[in-house]
């Protein structure tokens, strides 16, 4: 084993995460890790957060510090990308020109923002997001106040980011093309609790609306067009409409690709010695059945985990249940569960939205597949186990606030 290389093409939380986890397991030999960014592997959450609202500094967003990589030899090359891969002869190529042999090979390279080809998405003070520096540079944008923000996109990215925008004193709209805000995400219930907070707050909803312009001054950004034919003022403008798994490399390679990199629940891909993980994996998922993709930092810590398992032959599943938060002004959210399985009808509730905090669950044939709580610490646990358990519940115990959750668990 010692002989062996592998290489992780990815800077992000998975590909930190998989190195971390072969050298946990024992694995001695060469590792290369290769970052696109010219910094050491980051999470992403936060961004658009707490480091956004300088609530955090740099060392709470990376995944292990920068003497880590050293100390455990894991040789990190940044600012840098895989151009190529040769399976054949197990060498993948590197945009410096340069080959690198391994023996097994993780591929985690992520996602892009969607752009949009508006009139004038090049004037300064236009941007999409997603990486550190987008952070750094929004944060420059947004923390003197007094500005004019157009949002461009209604998802959870875009809530979060007006969010922040008016927590520092600038005006904000938001565009989406739903009439509710996340109600692809949440349901129309509560995509208008979120869109209440919102406006309580002071954001602006265009909705639905989209932008068919943007509009400038000596190459700065001063307002947007909508389809609905208003002009609104915009010195920053951010275009937040989801993002595009980075499947060029796998489909250069031949891989199976299908809205990302097709793999099993070991994550192993298609070819022989090739795996996948985090936001460009569709993973097979045991208690569905089906392929998903997820975008969320839980997704790529467990999916680096097991990936990193399953390059050393190890038996290692990808079996978790999905999670994710959000914090979005007084607000904190978390999710667990399979949006996939929550079409139909509305999820039900325990406690009430009127006190501002409560528990959603969505059910199918009586079983719970999703539990969002807002505002309720330490309730994620019985909710994944409920989930998990497959168990068929009450729906009085269940949105019963007395009753505990961990009652409803089998043992």
């Amino acid at each position: 084993m010692a002989q062996e290389r592998m290489v992780i093409t990815g800077g992000g939380l998975a590909g930190a995460t998989a190195a971390r986890t072969l050298r946990s397991e024992g694995y001695s030999g060469p590792i290369t890790l290769i970052g696109a960014e010219n910094r050491i592997p980051y999470i992403r959450p936060p961004l658009s957060k707490e480091f956004l609202l300088e609530k955090v500094g740099e060392d709470a967003v990376e995944v292990m510090p920068a003497g880590w990589y050293q100390d455990n030899d894991v040789d990190v090359l940044l600012a840098g990308a895989v151009s190529g891969i040769n399976r054949g002869d197990h060498e993948v190529t590197l945009s410096n020109g340069r080959s690198l042999g391994y023996s097994k090979l993780l591929l985690a390279t992520g996602a892009q923002p969607r752009s949009v080809p508006l009139p004038g998405a090049d004037l300064d003070g236009v941007m999409t997001f997603r990486t550190f520096d987008d952070s750094l540079r929004l944060r420059s944008l947004l923390k003197e106040g007094g500005r004019s923000v157009v949002m461009i996109g209604s998802g959870w990215i875009g809530m979060e980011l007006s969010a922040a925008a008016r927590t520092y004193g600038n005006e904000v709209t938001l565009l989406g093309l739903e009439d509710i805000p996340l109600s692809a995400a949440i349901g129309p219930r509560l995509g208008r609790y979120f869109q209440k907070l919102h406006m309580e707050h002071g954001v602006n909803f265009q909705l639905p609306a989209s932008a068919a312009g943007i509009e400038g001054k000596k190459g700065k950004s001063t307002a947007v067009r909508t389809n609905t034919g208003e002009t609104l003022a915009a010195d920053v403008v951010v275009i937040a409409v989801g993002v595009l798994p980075n499947t060029a490399l796998a489909e250069a390679a031949g891989l199976a690709v299908r809205n990302g990199i097709l793999v099993d629940a070991g994550l192993h891909t298609s070819a022989p010695e090739v795996f996948a993980a985090g936001d460009v994996a569709n993973a097979l998922h045991p208690f569905t059945g089906e392929h998903h993709r997820s975008e969320h930092w839980a997704n790529a810590l467990n999916g680096g985990k097991v990936a990193a398992k399953s390059m050393l032959g190890q038996e290692a599943v990808l079996d978790v249940v999905p999670y994710f938060y959000t914090d979005q002004f007084d607000l904190s959210m978390e999710y667990s569960g399979f949006p996939s399985l929550t079409s139909g009808d509305g999820p039900v509730i325990r406690g009430s939205l009127d006190d501002g905090s409560f528990i959603a669950f969505w059910l199918r044939e009586q079983q719970v597949v999703a539990g969002m709580s807002v505002n309720q610490r330490r309730v994620q646990k019985p909710i994944k186990a409920l989930i998990s358990s497959r168990v068929r519940v009450d729906v009085a115990r269940l949105t019963d606030p007395g009753v505990p959750l961990e009652e409803l668990v089998p043992d």
